[in-house]
């Protein structure tokens, strides 16, 4: 016999069923993508583009994409509460904030002097 308890926790712990077809098309998604990411890598960007960080930008725009797909369906938080999609979202921000900085960092080097320690010439 199902109590009323019993079926508090059916609709608390209910799960959003996803069809097949979906996970069929993200895998191909995610396959296209793969093809895209290996073209991109071929390809020097930043001789065609004249600009320097092209390729890393187009590598991590695509790294992106892979990266939301799987988190939005393979993770399931499309279909999770508002906390769950606004923590994740966070996460992303915060992943943002990281890449922001380390490549500004990475990207401003060309201003140091590169100094050898083997660069001494002797008698």
């Amino acid at each position: 016999m199902q109590t009323s308890q019993d079926s508090e926790l059916e609709v608390i712990h209910s799960h959003h069923i996803i069809p097949v077809d979906v996970y069929l098309k993200v895998f191909g998604a995610l396959m296209v993508l793969l093809i895209v990411t290996v073209l991109a890598a071929m390809e020097d960007f930043s001789v065609r583009l004249h600009w320097g960080p092209a390729n890393v930008v187009i590598a991590m725009g695509i790294a992106i994409a892979k990266a939301a797909l799987v988190v939005l369906f393979f993770m399931h938080v499309k279909y999770s509460s508002r906390l769950t999609q606004f923590f994740a979202g966070i996460a992303f921000l915060f992943l943002g904030v990281l890449f922001f900085f380390t490549f500004s960092d990475y990207f401003s080097r060309n201003w140091i002097p590169q100094v050898s320690a083997f660069n001494i010439t002797g008698p």
